[in-house]
């Protein structure tokens, strides 16, 4: 700090330069104004004015210095949430990948398993009809003997009568129709 007995000295030599310059020491405008700094000066240093403006000063790089450490406390906090965060990120990515890949083999799995039920159900109904197809023929079958048979009856009843007389013609007849029943069922 500049002392109050340099600033003095410089006050005292300007006086005097302005006085040898000018007519008279308190004529000259130069000489007042370094006074009144003079004094203005003595007053701050008499009250404490620079242990004032020094403690403010102080005060204020405290200050400062809480601020940038408060700062820094938060940005390390930041950079923990935000490595909590990314370490979230990448365990619901991986999460959201493994969904993904049961989802696809569940979907596989599936397609097979319908795949499978729609065979079985085509080699059922495959089976269905064709067991319907043939009683279908089994049944066309008997009805044609059926047919066939009494036709076959109905014909040779008419053979016969038109061959034989009444009596031996009733003995025949009864006869072939039960060869024929016989053979037919």
């Amino acid at each position: 700090m500049i002392s109050l007995t340099s600033l003095a000295t410089a006050a005292a030599e300007g006086a005097v330069e302005a006085h040898e310059a000018s007519g008279g020491l308190l004529q000259n405008v130069s000489f007042w104004v370094t006074l009144a700094f003079i004094i203005v000066i003595a007053i701050f240093a008499r009250a404490g004015m620079h242990k004032m403006i020094g403690s403010g000063l102080d005060k204020r790089a405290q200050n400062i210095a809480d601020e940038i450490n408060e700062a820094r406390r938060m940005r390390e906090e930041a950079q923990e949430l935000l490595a909590r965060y990314q370490r979230r990120q990448h365990e619901a990515e991986s999460e959201a990948a493994a969904i993904i890949e049961q989802a696809k083999k569940d979907a596989t799995r599936m397609t097979l398993e319908a795949r499978e039920k729609i065979e079985a159900q085509m080699e059922r109904r495959a089976k269905a009809a064709e067991d319907k197809i043939a009683r279908a023929e089994a049944q066309a079958l008997s009805e044609v003997r059926g047919q066939t048979a009494d036709l076959a009856i109905a014909a040779a009843r008419t053979i016969i009568k038109e061959r034989m007389d009444t009596g031996a013609q009733s003995a025949f007849i009864d006869r072939a129709i039960a060869d024929v029943r016989n053979k037919l069922n």
